[in-house]
């Protein structure tokens, strides 16, 4: 069975609050699970410490247990020291459009003829 450790949403329209659970991969996202971990109030202050609260005893027996953490709870157990979330790396996201990179090549190579001072004309 693949346990995920992830978010479920609760709370109304427009005053969401996650619960941090541990559930099967196979599940709906806001249904059953097999335990609860914590819980994640975005609409609170970063500074706040009601904004996430974990038991992180649990968490780290799923884990020990082979649960594999989604991304946003990834940050969290960065955050808290826990395990060390992995760099990612998009390069396609850093090529720049053909456009951009002809005119990129022809500004760098034009000479640079605008480099002497220009004298500005005194206001009259």
């Amino acid at each position: 069975m693949p346990v995920v450790i992830r978010l479920a949403r609760a709370g109304t329209k427009k005053r969401p609050i996650y619960h941090v659970v541990a559930a099967d991969s196979r599940f709906p996202r806001d249904g059953r699970f097999i335990e609860r971990l914590g819980y994640f109030n975005p609409l609170l202050p970063k500074d706040n410490a009601e904004r996430l609260k974990l038991d992180m005893d649990k968490v780290k027996a799923w884990m020990a247990k082979g649960a594999q953490p989604s991304d946003r709870v990834m940050r969290f157990l960065d955050a808290a020291g826990v395990k060390k979330r992995q760099a990612r790396n998009n390069p396609e996201k850093a090529i720049p459009r053909k456009e951009r990179k002809a005119q990129a090549e022809a500004a760098a190579s034009a000479p640079k003829a605008d480099a002497a001072p220009k004298a500005e004309a005194a206001p009259a």
